[in-house]
């Protein structure tokens, strides 16, 4: 039995490895609208998937060092592994010509593929956060299609790969730029932004009174000290002056015993001489 144990340097590997994808999970686990892809599906034996046209909207809004599979950043290979996904996963049929329908939505654990098609085969598709609702996710791909459907129909059915990305990008960016701001187009969204907002300020206003009542809680007890400690002043004080009393008496009595004893040993002489 042979037991390899990791080297110091081979953890601190480890180590910083787990964060950089405990980072890029927490980045991809959110509600925002990442990327917009462009495929043309030809049917066949087997479903072949041409990317014409994409923009990485996450480039607008934060960088990512070492760039990331499904997003963007430095590593551009984001759309090929859509291609694939759609590749294996087609969109359902679409009956109805001029709409684009069939969706479906494919999930990991740090972000989601949304994408459905026409049917000539052309494909739109979005990736997003995982907390971004996949129906306003399907309500942006509506929008776009008729858009993009417009404009870019006939060159779409014999453009080669990534040719139209350039021509695409207003379309495309406009979307991404609309469609990120959740409040702005789906109001379950807002309504749920705003409840937040509500539950934030109502925990600011609790830990407030929390707090007051703290306060309030601390300043009773001082108050309940001070009363205490004057209680204890008072008894003291009266204590002390029973004290003076006595000692006052005291010296009262010894002073005039004093007195007596020196008028009686200078009067006694005087009297027996004046009795003589």
């Amino acid at each position: 039995l042979l037991v390899v144990r990791p080297t110091h340097h081979a953890g601190t590997l480890l180590l910083a490895y787990e964060a950089a994808k405990q980072t890029k999970q927490d980045k991809m686990a959110d509600n925002r609208l990442r990327c917009a892809l462009v495929y043309r599906l030809d049917a066949g034996d087997e479903t072949s998937v041409t990317m014409l046209a994409k923009y990485d909207h996450a480039s607008q809004y934060e960088t990512s060092p070492g760039g990331s599979d499904l997003y963007g950043g430095r590593d551009k290979s984001y759309a090929d592994a859509v291609g694939m996904v759609i590749g294996n996963d087609p969109p359902g049929a679409t009956s109805e010509a001029g709409t684009i329908g069939g969706f479906k939505v494919c999930q990991s654990e740090v972000h989601q593929v949304v994408y459905g098609s026409d049917t000539d085969g052309l494909c739109l598709a979005v990736i997003t956060g995982l907390k971004y609702p996949s129906r306003v996710a399907i309500q942006a791909l509506i929008e776009l299609y008729g858009k993009y459907s417009e404009q870019f129909g006939l060159q779409a059915k014999s453009a080669t790969t990534n040719s139209l990305t350039k021509k695409s990008k207003p379309v495309l960016q406009a979307m991404c730029k609309k469609y990120d701001d959740l409040s702005k187009v789906d109001k379950t969204s807002a309504l749920i932004g705003k409840v937040d907002e509500v539950k934030v300020q109502m925990q600011d206003n609790i830990s407030a009174m929390l707090k007051n009542t703290e306060q309030a809680e601390s300043l009773a007890e001082r108050s309940d000290q001070l009363n205490e400690q004057a209680s204890v002043f008072k008894k003291k004080s009266t204590d002390l002056r029973k004290q003076m009393r006595c000692k006052n008496l005291k010296m009262t009595i010894i002073l005039t015993l004093l007195v007596v004893g020196v008028l009686a040993i200078i009067l006694v002489p005087l009297i027996m001489k004046a009795r003589k």
